[in-house]
């Protein structure tokens, strides 16, 4: 998954289209399509069809992202879905794997809680007309290594050979992620306030 959530692209960012109908604009609809399909999947212990729908979700994130920067296809639509729907897969990757007591609940309050705290930023700068922050790298790596870090998880749920070697494979990619994903969650914070500060010195110079 690429994107981080409500931090698209803003005002500020590079210019977008407002085009719906474009290739990478329904690939990242498709994965919104998959995400109940993922959730049934994983609570009734469909682990195939759970990993399945989580590979065909990270290569169509890829191929999105892939497609709307080398043909220009870049749009405020397509930066407001795909975020939003890697928010939708890790929160309910999230709470499967937490149901099913593959994962401690904490983690999925440090990860939760960081999507409050910077939800939070970025409401406080809407007053000044920033829809939302773009998107950077460290925010992509740490999307991409949670999602290399469940289905490692869900595979590690065994006792064959196999799973005990995707066990601690899951487990280093889920802790770089989080921690990744707070070291993101500062920056966006401190994009947010720098923003604001620059509209509230504007308001006054004006």
């Amino acid at each position: 998954m690429a994107g981080v959530g409500s931090e698209s692209v803003g005002p500020g960012a590079a210019a977008v289209s407002d085009r719906v109908w474009t290739l990478p604009n329904i690939l990242s609809a498709s994965r919104l399509v998959g995400v109940p399909v993922f959730l049934w999947a994983i609570l009734a212990h469909h682990d195939a069809v759970a990993l399945v729908t989580l590979a065909l979700s990270g290569v169509t994130d890829y191929l999105d992202g892939k497609i709307a920067r080398h043909y220009g296809l870049v749009s405020r639509l397509g930066a407001l879905l795909d975020p939003v729907a890697d928010r939708l897969y890790i929160a309910t990757t999230l709470f499967g794997l937490a149901w099913r007591e593959i994962i401690p609940w904490w983690l999925v309050a440090a990860l939760l809680g960081r999507e409050v705290v910077v939800g939070l930023g970025l409401l406080a700068i809407r007053r000044y007309g920033q829809v939302g922050l773009p998107v950077h790298f460290i925010g992509k790596a740490a999307t991409f290594s949670l999602l290399y870090a469940f289905p490692l998880l869900l595979l590690g749920d065994g006792t064959s050979t196999f799973a005990h070697i995707a066990l601690p494979m899951g487990w280093g990619f889920a802790w770089w992620g989080t921690v990744l994903y707070w070291v993101a969650g500062v920056m966006y914070l401190v994009q947010a306030r720098r923003f604001a500060v620059q509209a509230r010195a504007a308001l006054v110079g004006a």
